[in-house]
């Protein structure tokens, strides 16, 4: 008689609960399958392959094995869009059957994606900042191991005051919710501490040229905040020299603004220009000196953010399945572990706070030359900073999410023209 795979499957299976065998350990037969949610077309493109990229390397330096498990990745592209992201999102759970998914990159796609997450109860490990998914409306079935918009911009605005000594700042950021978010972190800090925003400026996400913007700018200003992600941060950065404002207004960034994927199409325009991240390619611990030495030898640049973000998180999902033995068909015990992991990784030591966010260092950078390429050196380092800053989580919570609005521009500058 011949026996194909499927009825020798059954017929182990059979055997197995004869023999007593729980379902919870026969189900750990078959390989865990994560789902990646990235960007592989579109303007978000070069972060969303770098997701790809890094998390590809960390398991395959792993021989595709998590806590004595084979592993299996499934990757989709959103192209960025919300509903696609959604969508996406349906076909890797009721196709390919994921146990688990990585991603997605953007606050729009997480937003569009939240109530699926919940009601399919998928583990998600995510790149995305939407603030409120960790603060006021928390998903249990989210867990973020980057960071929220605003938890770099708050120690950068920290920064400002108190070791370069500003006083009065723009903003300038896409027109966009998670640079909403990061702009109204920073301000909350800067103000709170004495200085003040004289001025908000939002530009299109596609807009063609910043010279509107630049001419608009008030030069009586110590600094201009940057909250740009990808091509729109390499783009100002260039304008601004070209208007000649080098020199007059200087220039800090938040996470994304000067990612090390930008820096390598940047030339010394760059040079100087202080930012925040939680992430640096030239990190001086041994993971991310292995980490960061492999990537630039297959990709043939730094890797930053994005990168950095899967790699991470690859290391946060090991940690947790360990802890339970590989059983990751236990969703509720599996998200107790995640939630509870505390992982060396190549941004650092890192742990959760009881929403699902990380908590872990933030780093002060500057834009330098070494060995004829640009990096970001670390020149201060703000240890264990969660999504609350130094407020109390209850207190900080009873405030309105950050966006346009809020926090609101003090009565000081009310009047000062705005461009948005």
């Amino acid at each position: 008689m011949t026996i194909n795979r499927r009825k020798f499957i059954q017929a182990a299976g059979a055997g197995a609960s004869v023999l007593g065998f729980p379902a919870i350990v026969r189900a750990q037969e078959a390989p865990i399958r994560i789902g990646l949610m990235t960007v592989k077309t579109g303007p978000l493109a070069s972060g969303g392959l770098d997701m790809e990229r890094a998390l590809v390397m960390y398991l395959r330096e792993r021989n595709n094995m998590l806590a004595g498990r084979k592993v299996e990745l499934f990757v989709a592209d959103s192209g960025g869009v919300p509903a696609q992201a959604r969508s996406k999102t349906q076909e890797l759970v009721e196709r390919d059957k994921i146990n688990i998914m990585i991603g997605p990159l953007a606050a729009g796609e997480a937003l569009a994606t939240d109530d699926y997450i919940r009601q399919q109860q998928l583990p998600t490990l995510s790149v995305a900042a939407a603030e409120d998914m960790t603060q006021r409306n928390p998903n249990p079935w989210f867990v973020r191991g980057t960071s929220t918009s605003s938890q770099c911009a708050h120690p950068l605005a920290d920064y400002c005051i108190k070791q370069l000594k500003y006083k009065r700042m723009a903003v300038i950021a896409d027109d966009i919710p998670y640079r909403h978010e990061m702009c109204a972190g920073f301000q909350r800090v800067f103000e709170e501490q004495g200085g003040k925003i004289v001025q908000k400026m939002f530009p299109p996400l596609t807009v063609p040229d910043y010279g509107t913007f630049l001419a608009q700018l008030k030069t009586n200003i110590d600094g201009v905040f940057l909250g740009f992600a990808g091509s729109n941060g390499f783009r100002y950065v260039r304008q601004f020299n070209e208007y000649g404002l080098r020199g007059k207004v200087a220039i800090v960034g938040g996470m994304t603004a000067l990612d090390e994927a930008v820096l390598r199409n940047m030339k010394i325009e760059a040079l100087g220009i202080v930012t925040s991240c939680w992430y640096s390619a030239k990190l001086d611990n041994p993971l991310n000196k292995k980490f960061a030495a492999a990537f630039l030898a297959e990709a043939k640049y730094d890797p930053g953010f994005y990168a950095a973000a899967t790699y991470t998180e690859a290391a946060v999902l090991e940690n947790a399945l360990k802890a339970v033995k590989g059983n990751i068909a236990d969703k509720a015990a599996f998200m107790k572990a995640l939630r509870a992991s505390k992982t060396d990784t190549v941004r650092g030591p890192v742990s959760f706070d009881s929403y699902g966010n990380i908590v872990g260092s933030v780093y002060i950078r500057k834009v330098e030359r070494e060995e004829g390429r640009l990096v970001n050196t670390v020149i201060q380092t703000y240890p264990n900073v969660s999504q609350f800053w130094t407020y109390k989580p209850e207190e900080f919570l009873k405030n309105p999410v950050y966006s346009r609005d809020w926090p609101p521009r003090s009565e000081e500058h009310t009047s000062e023209s705005s461009h948005t």
